[in-house]
């Protein structure tokens, strides 16, 4: 298939120093930009669920809780002065 000359002309290009110099900083170059994008990379923090309250609370607010009609919490009720 290839023949001897340009396999040998093959071989002396890929073992020269200029394409392995260059094939080392290339690599460096890849590690040093994976390394500063896991730097500057913040995963999203995930909220939590907040759970209902439970039933003694719910009534604690009740108790708790002044009454309010709904004309009052409508902004429907006149102050008188």
């Amino acid at each position: 298939m290839l023949s001897e000359e340009l396999k040998s002309l093959l071989i002396q290009v890929i073992t020269s120093w200029q394409v392995i110099a260059v094939t080392v900083v290339v690599f460096l170059y890849f590690l040093l930009v994976t390394y500063v994008a896991r730097l500057y990379y913040h995963p999203r923090v995930t909220k939590r669920r907040v759970s209902p309250p439970s039933s003694k609370k719910i009534k604690q607010l009740a108790k708790a809780a002044p009454e309010v009609s709904d004309s009052e919490d409508l902004g429907l009720v006149e102050e008188s002065s």
